[in-house]
């Protein structure tokens, strides 16, 4: 990517395609309860009636870090510039070890700081923590002024501001799937026998009768999210047992994003309230898929750009989802990020496990779906485990290659897309996906190779991490039999 941004008082974010970003769609819509500007906040402040506001990046895994301020302080300090934080953030594997080898980065240049500069737009209360806001924050060099371009926030910046040169921009929903376990994690560190157990044990697929537990912690969900102006859409019970799905609106993809990484936060302190754990692994036992499908429809000047008037796919539509097909298995580590990831696609799971396309059709990673204005692209590949903002990101990436270069969607399958043999396999395992992602032209042109050295490189930290240890599963097999 080029290195020619402007300096932090006109960050891409003022610009880029989305409704709190510079785009007319949804600039008019009231603010949610629960969303702040700093007015407000101000007020609220000055009334008692908050105390903590929490600056937080996002960070490679998807999770909020950063820092506690005093609330005073935040205003007086920080609001209007920006915080130092260790750039080690961006730069470590899941276990927040510092792992040499990264150039934003490492123990050669003694891990200096990045500067972290509040996006106003984003501040938000979190009624799950008391007198407490959030507001999320841009990832900057040191000296504040340029955004750094492996902060996966910016990352979805960037892919946005490519699809605003067709005069489009996107709209995202994000369906999330988790699973729920009685116990904590902590104190009794895996599952199964002896260990944790799911909050159900049947398929509660569709099912309006919960067990109790699992009634009082989505009802308790639902509110604090409501509170912090990102109410759901809908919230399902899935086909394994304690697992849930939950949806939110479909709005601008940067709010979408942002509102995922806020949901997994809630999600996971009240479940430990409750004395429950969730988890996003992908793949958290033998069976059990869960992922992150990405929902995503252009527009253009207001008015949908993948439908034509008749209803029918437009040529935007098909050169969208030719990109799609062509660059999504190129970018595999961005949104299936660890060796567990990979598990999920397994034939019959409701995981892809071809690039393939359909109509309604849940065994393709590309599936439209809707009709009218309302017809998207639901794309099926993300596992759970993956970061929202990277994995929305390769999605537009390889939409935008698909207008770039005008493809043409191959025919799609109306049948069982697990038996398209003439169809390639996406990438099976964290190894493959990485020799793909680390020599492709493709990923280079639409991240830079910087970035794609950054994230090729967490990916080698996952494997050597998991080839360096003896899995259970290893030696439950062999202990006695070899």
């Amino acid at each position: 990517m080029p290195n020619s941004r402007p300096p932090i008082g006109q960050l891409p974010r003022l610009s880029a395609p989305s409704a709190r970003t510079g785009s007319t769609v949804g600039r008019n819509r009231p603010r949610q309860a629960g969303r702040l500007n700093l007015d407000e906040l101000r007020t609220a402040v000055a009334k008692g009636r908050i105390d903590t506001v929490l600056l937080a990046l996002p960070d490679l895994q998807g999770r909020l870090k950063g820092k506690r301020y005093g609330a005073d302080h935040f205003l007086q300090r920080v609001a209007g510039g920006h915080a130092d934080m260790c750039a080690y953030l961006l730069a470590t594997d899941a276990a927040m070890n510092p792992v040499d080898g990264f150039g934003l980065t490492s123990w050669e240049n003694g891990y200096a700081d990045l500067a972290v500069a509040p996006d106003l737009n984003t501040l938000r209360l979190m009624p799950w923590l008391p007198r407490t806001v959030v507001v999320l924050g841009h990832a900057l060099n040191p000296r504040g002024q340029q955004p750094l371009d492996v902060a996966p926030r910016q990352m979805l910046l960037d892919q946005l501001a490519r699809l605003a040169a067709h005069g489009l921009h996107a709209k995202a929903g994000l369906e999330s799937e988790f699973l729920l376990y009685e116990g904590l994690f902590t104190d009794t560190p895996h599952i199964g026998d002896g260990g944790l157990a799911p909050v159900s044990t049947a398929n509660l697929d569709y099912a309006l009768d919960h067990p109790p537990v699992l009634d009082r912690f989505l009802r308790r969900l639902q509110s604090a999210l409501a509170g912090a102006g990102s109410p759901v859409e809908a919230v399902k019970t899935e086909s394994a047992p304690g697992q849930v799905e939950v949806t939110f609106p479909y709005g601008p993809a940067l709010e979408a994003c942002d509102t995922h990484v806020l949901f997994k936060h809630a999600a996971r302190t009240l479940a430990g309230r409750a004395g429950l754990t969730a988890t996003y692994m992908a793949a958290p036992e033998t069976g059990v898929a869960s992922g992150l499908h990405v929902h995503v429809s252009l527009w253009r000047s207001g008015n949908p750009a993948l439908v034509t008037l008749d209803g029918d796919l437009s040529g935007i539509a098909r050169q969208a989802i030719g990109g799609l097909v062509e660059v999504l298995p190129q970018l595999a580590p961005l949104y299936a990020p660890n060796t567990n990831s990979y598990r999920r696609f397994t034939p019959g799971s409701f995981a892809p496990t071809r690039m393939t396309w359909g109509h309604d059709n849940r065994t393709c990673a590309v599936r439209v779906v809707g009709h009218d204005s309302g017809l998207h692209l639901e794309v099926r590949v993300p596992g759970a485990d993956a970061n929202p903002y990277l994995a929305t990101a390769a999605v537009l990436a390889a939409i935008t290659h698909g207008l770039d270069q005008k493809l043409t969607a191959p025919p799609p399958r109306a049948a069982n897309a697990y038996l398209a043999q003439d169809i390639p396999l996406l990438p099976a395992t964290l190894d493959e996906a990485l020799a793909v992602f680390r020599n492709s032209p493709l990923a280079e042109k639409a991240f830079g190779p910087e970035v794609v050295a950054h994230f090729a490189h967490l990916a080698q930290v996952e494997l050597a991490h998991q080839h360096g240890v003896v899995p259970d599963t290893e030696r439950d097999r062999w202990f006695i039999q070899a």
